[in-house]
């Protein structure tokens, strides 16, 4: 194997697989890269056996081959080679060498035929949507995802494809979030599956460094999740589980309705918040018409309370909650205003945008 490249593209490419490849590998080549050169074209996947991340990248190729590298040596010397440098790239036995300038670098290598490879999906789900709406979708969500829970099914996010509409939920038992975006998706039954924590978070990277209206196609099988955008594939194990029925958790027996501006309600959780117990980070708020009393208090007797107009002229209720899942929500909130639903102080509380229904919030109450 023999090739070119500019520093700059060489970096940019294993920037997008680097995080699939495990810190802490139980085999020695899933700390590599596996470098495929054929056809005029470079392709660079890395893998944990359970993530795949592959990138292609166009460039002349003076010699063909197939090589596994060590991930992270070569990022760290892409990254501080100059940013105009050019990259020479040759494998002699069992080193791969490389030349920029006055550098010279020699690694050690493993062989292609021992990295782990995941196969092209037979009779996949098809879903092609932009990049900004399945990033939104994502972003809305992810941040209710479970981590290291027992209950392995919501250590990752739904994506649930039904007829003109793709949904993700994420849930870690004591809030939910919901959010869905159309498509063209028409499939005879729909389609769940459940990604993992990590492939999440991924994805989510990968979709960042999109344009918004840049395509993204999807496949989906029962064991498998593609995603595939530009020179980038993501492929992942789906997690093997029976999600929640989450339109069950939704409440819709909320009787006391109120509308509140995100950024005024967010910064007065904010400061209450500096005084709330650090363990458990309970917050009151107390409901009457026209005004939300906010208050904390804390094991060394100091409170905090605040108050703020909101739109509502009903009875008077309290609720306690969680006040990190009340801003986790209102930081994924893209609108002015959000519409709060309540019971009762035991009853859990829905969060939405205002008159719209494509997201929607559920917050379990606490016991102050």
């Amino acid at each position: 194997m023999k090739f070119s490249v500019p520093r700059e593209t060489l970096l940019t490419a294993v920037q997008h697989v680097i995080g699939a490849v495990e810190r802490r590998q139980t085999s020695p080549v899933l700390g590599n890269l596996l470098l495929e050169a054929h056809d005029e074209s470079l392709r660079i996947t890395g893998s944990d056996t359970e993530i795949e991340i592959q990138v292609s990248v166009d460039l002349h190729l003076d010699q063909e081959g197939d090589i596994t590298v060590p991930a992270r040596k070569v990022l760290e010397i892409c990254r501080y080679l100059p940013d105009s440098a050019r990259i020479d790239f040759e494998v002699s036995g069992d080193k791969a060498k490389l030349k920029s300038g006055r550098s010279r670098f020699t690694l050690a290598t493993l062989p292609a035929v021992e990295f782990p490879k995941v196969d092209d999906l037979e009779n996949p789900q098809k879903v092609t949507l932009t990049a900004g709406e399945l990033h939104q979708c994502i972003s809305n969500t992810a941040f209710s995802m479970a981590q290291q829970d027992v209950r392995f099914y919501l250590n990752g996010m739904l994506l649930e494809i039904a007829t003109s509409r793709l949904s993700c939920v994420a849930t870690d038992g004591h809030r939910l979030a919901y959010a869905q975006c159309d498509t063209e998706a028409d499939p005879d039954d729909p389609v769940r599956a459940i990604i993992p924590r990590k492939s999440v978070t991924e994805l989510q990277r990968l979709l960042g460094s999109a344009e918004a209206e840049d395509p993204v196609y999807l496949e989906v099988t029962p064991q498998m999740f593609h995603v595939k955008h530009a020179a980038v594939r993501l492929s992942t194990k789906l997690i093997d589980g029976r999600f929640p029925d989450y339109n069950r958790v939704i409440p819709v027996d909320g009787d006391k309705e109120l509308v509140i501006d995100c950024g005024t309600l967010k910064q007065a959780l904010t400061r209450a918040s500096v005084l709330s117990n650090e363990k458990y980070r309970g917050v009151r708020l107390a409901l009457q018409s026209g005004v939300l009393t906010i208050s904390t208090n804390n094991p060394d007797q100091e409170e905090a309370i605040d108050e703020v107009e909101v739109d509502y002229a009903g009875d008077g209720a309290e609720i306690g909650f969680n006040v990190t899942y009340l801003l986790d929500i209102l930081n994924a909130l893209d609108t002015e205003n959000a519409c709060i639903r309540l019971k009762d102080g035991n009853s859990s509380a829905l969060v939405t945008p205002e008159e719209r229904t494509d997201s929607k919030y559920v917050v379990m109450p606490m016991r102050l």
